[in-house]
């Protein structure tokens, strides 16, 4: 009697019709065991299994080898950290956790940010703090504008791991590229407290460039402190 030959058989399908992640139809998630799906270069980011405070000095962290969670760097900073696939509508899920006074963001398309930051505990929070859409800025004034801040200050204390759920649609083009429609936050929501719903965006945020597209990347910044993210993932919605 002859083996079975399907185990054989799914090897080579599973081989054949892996996901691609640098396709955005597949989405992206971080698989937690290495940068694949990353734009080069990526710099000090590494995968170790855990993050804490530095009792040495509270603005650093340690970290544990092994696989899970995305760091950037235990102390200084490094690049962003940037996905090969790029997203229209899009619904983002990512956790976070900062050493003290540390600053990051996540950019939506590479160029809405929604900013990651140390603001625990702060009684009021604007547009430089954690959770707020980041402002625009003008060269000609050297000015900040726009900017949306937080609704309410979800923050957590540094050290521990905080989540942002992101809703976003994309700017939309004619046939001629002339710009239709904003792109829109239409919902974020910070550790389970929803901070904001159905922003407009008038152009790219301050260090997300000059120009928009229907789509870009995700990127997360990385030179602004440690910060350490995992379950990171994007989903593409269905363009409206």
């Amino acid at each position: 009697m002859k083996l079975p030959v399907l185990p054989a058989l799914l090897l080579i399908s599973s081989t054949l019709f892996a996901a691609d992640p640098a396709d955005p139809k597949n989405g992206f998630s971080f698989s937690g065991k290495d940068l694949s799906g990353a734009q080069q270069p990526t710099g000090t980011w590494s995968v170790v299994s855990a993050v804490s405070i530095d009792p040495a000095n509270p603005k650093a962290f340690v970290s544990t080898p092994g696989e899970g969670v995305l760091l950037n760097t235990l102390s200084t900073k490094t690049v962003d950290f940037k996905t090969e696939a790029e997203f229209g509508d899009s619904q983002i899920h990512l956790e976070f956790c900062v050493a003290k006074n540390s600053n990051s963001g996540i950019y939506v398309q590479g160029r809405y940010e929604v900013q990651i930051l140390d603001s625990y505990g702060k009684a009021t929070v604007g547009v430089h703090d954690n959770g707020a859409i980041y402002e625009r800025w003008d060269d000609a004034t050297n000015k900040g504008f726009e900017g949306t801040p937080a609704s309410a200050n979800a923050s957590k204390p540094p050290g521990e791991w905080q989540s942002f759920d992101i809703t976003f649609t994309a700017p939309k083009f004619d046939a001629a590229g002339k710009k239709t429609a904003n792109a829109k936050f239409v919902k974020v929501v910070h550790n389970g407290t929803v901070i904001h719903e159905n922003v407009e965006v008038t152009g790219p945020t301050r260090g997300g460039g000059n120009v928009e597209k229907p789509t870009g990347p995700i990127r997360i910044q990385g030179d602004h402190g440690p910060v350490a993210i995992r379950n990171l993932k994007v989903t593409p919605l269905p363009a409206k």
